[in-house]
């Protein structure tokens, strides 16, 4: 029902039940904290929020390892499944299975499958002109791991970073299905230009950001100037620039469009809601604990403009 040609974030398959399908995803990634219940609790949050980006109940997971039994003890990769089996347990997701592979590099992550009616997935496809872009988590992860990595992270600005990559999206992707959300992406490497960009592509729209509207995770704007962005934000952004269009004050670009393309791990959901909706829906994910907001609008593409176009403003 839907594969990968327009980016979306799981694939759909059609179920064994009428009207139902299979969404289908895997996810891994290396650490970016050094305590390994950590590190697999993010894993497994930033697997399975692929499924709440469909629209999906995620249901069942096979856990992917990449481990070296050679330079690392036992104990560690029983721990990373332990935080990863925790995360699970609390997303009703049965972990039931799973390979591991002999690796020097340190990996790990989470085959996941889930359910969803066929009626009602959010597919990159179906994003409306005049709909509103509600973003559900802070940005900034990418640099805040930067900064985790180097050692000049502080401990609240880690906190928050975790406590942010270890918070499921299920809330996020039920108060959508109650708001009515039509199409949906989760946060993750290429940043939110990156994922819009997607949608907007999928949709044959565009789109307008209001700069100061984005949620940024504390430390981020210091880290930045500081030069602490991640190589993967850094090739979003080279990828990105001939889509992005700034209007807003000259003092902000810089730091907007990095964080615009900030790769992401375990980020909130973008979701495209209609502007009647949009009060309601942020009051209820904030009510959730969310830094919820409305970021921007999806729109019409104008014939001068290149294909999916961001405008910051």
């Amino acid at each position: 029902m839907i594969d990968h040609e327009h980016k979306d974030d799981a694939a759909v398959v059609a179920g064994p039940t009428p009207g139902w399908g299979l969404v289908l995803t895997a996810d891994v990634i290396a650490p970016l904290v050094d305590d390994p219940a950590t590190f697999g609790a993010i894993a497994a949050a930033n697997a399975i929020s692929d499924v709440y980006a469909m629209g999906g109940v995620p249901r069942f997971a096979l856990n992917l390892a990449f481990f070296s039994d050679e330079t690392l003890a036992l104990e560690v990769l029983a721990e990373i499944q332990r935080g990863a089996a925790a995360v699970c347990a609390a997303a009703g997701v049965a972990v039931v299975g799973g390979h591991t592979v002999r690796d020097p590099e340190l990996k790990f992550g989470l085959s996941v499958t889930g359910e969803v009616r066929l009626d009602e997935v959010w597919s990159n496809r179906h994003g409306q002109a005049g709909q509103a872009l509600v973003l559900t988590k802070a940005l900034g992860t990418g640099v805040i791991g930067q900064a985790i990595k180097k050692g000049v992270a502080t401990a609240a600005q880690t906190a928050a970073a975790i406590a942010s990559m270890t918070t499921l999206n299920r809330g996020a992707m039920e108060v959508g299905r109650r708001h009515g959300v039509t199409a949906a992406t989760d946060v993750t490497g290429f940043g939110l230009a990156g994922h819009l960009s997607n949608i907007l592509r999928g949709s044959g729209l565009a789109a307008t950001i209001d700069h100061a509207a984005l949620p940024v995770l504390p430390g981020v704007a210091e880290h930045l100037a500081a030069g602490l962005v991640p190589g993967g934000s850094n090739a979003n952004r080279r990828f990105l620039d001939p889509a992005m269009a700034w209007h807003g004050p000259e003092d902000a670009r810089e730091l907007t469009l990095a964080i615009a393309t900030d790769a992401q791990t375990s980020g909130g959901l973008l979701l495209c809601v209609a502007d009647a909706h949009v009060a309601a829906a942020v009051a209820e994910l904030r009510a959730l604990g969310l830094p919820a907001a409305r970021i921007g609008v999806l729109r019409a593409r104008e014939p001068d403009e290149p294909d999916a176009a961001i405008r910051f403003v």
